[in-house]
């Protein structure tokens, strides 16, 4: 069996991304007869079908979807070493693509990224603000700053920004027509301001530490699931219900006593952010620069 070469590959795995042929054959500027053509060679040299075809779409077999997730991370594996071996090693440039949750935006990350455009001008940044699971190998993205591990478990993940301070509160007036709860545990009880991580069936958990206690969450009735923290807070002053927040965004609010919070001592401040990526091995300059100035942030 002969094997395929690595331009076959990359056009095939080019295929893959776009989901089609024509696609691909615009995205890598060639004719899309020259694309139809590699992916025959490719199977034809490897003796299995890798794409099934109809009128209207393309699917990868298993074997396909084998050679692609192999194909994947051994080609930017590659890119990104020739990357480093033609750059300046003076100058750090390219696209740095970053995947962050909302959240992350007031609390450090925006102030980080302005840091880091003003030290490295050759540089563009790609941010794309998204809570869910984010496939590192197939995505295009450098890098995920998350807040809870929501990615593969190969990746590595390095801690930047403040601790995570949280708080739970309400409107004054929900409070009057509901009651205030004594404990947590009486707040299934009551009207929840869920956040959902992506989908409305993966709710954030409350959490509770008491004393020296095992930590233990609580799940309140989810009257409204959201995915924004802005939201949450507009929600819980209207007195839709309580929201379980970071405590920053919602400190104006509390002080001006729109908000009240409850049981201070017992909701635990959840982990810093981490910045998630593949490997060590070959990073790019510019996502390196980017790491070691965020791990300043804390």
């Amino acid at each position: 069996m002969q094997s395929a070469n690595l331009n076959d590959i990359s056009i095939f795995v080019e295929v893959a991304r776009a989901n089609g042929f024509r696609a691909a054959a615009e995205n890598l500027n060639i004719g899309a007869g020259s694309v139809s053509e590699t992916i025959q060679r490719i199977e034809g040299r490897l003796g299995v079908r890798l794409i099934e075809r109809t009128t209207r779409k393309i699917s990868l077999t298993n074997a396909g979807q084998k050679l692609f997730e192999r194909s994947v991370p051994a080609l930017t594996d590659l890119a990104s070493a020739l990357n480093d071996l033609g750059e300046d090693r003076q100058t750090i440039s390219g696209v740095l693509r970053l995947s962050a949750p909302r959240s992350s935006s007031p609390f450090f990350l925006d102030d980080v990224i302005a840091a880091f455009c003003s030290a490295y001008p050759d540089v563009g940044v790609e941010v794309l603000y998204d809570d869910s699971k984010v496939d590192l190998v197939t995505s295009g993205i450098d890098a995920a700053i998350r807040s809870q591990t929501l990615l593969e478990k190969e990746t590595h993940a390095v801690e930047v920004g403040p601790k995570l301070e949280m708080v739970l509160v309400a409107a004054p007036d929900y409070l009057e027509r509901n009651g205030t709860p004594k404990k947590p545990a009486q707040l299934i009880e009551h009207d929840g301001i869920r956040f959902a991580f992506g989908r409305a069936d993966r709710l954030a958990p409350w959490s509770f530490a008491e004393g020296k206690k095992a930590p233990y969450n609580v799940s309140p009735k989810p009257r409204m699931v959201v995915n924004d923290l802005v939201s949450m807070i507009n929600f819980a002053k209207a007195g839709l219900g309580l929201a379980y927040v970071y405590r920053k965004p919602a400190e104006p609010f509390i002080a001006s006593g729109e908000l009240v919070t409850l049981f201070d001592k017992s909701v635990p401040p959840l982990p810093r952010y981490t910045i998630n990526y593949l490997t060590k091995r070959h990073m790019p300059a510019r996502l390196r620069a980017f790491i070691d100035l965020a791990k300043k942030s804390g």
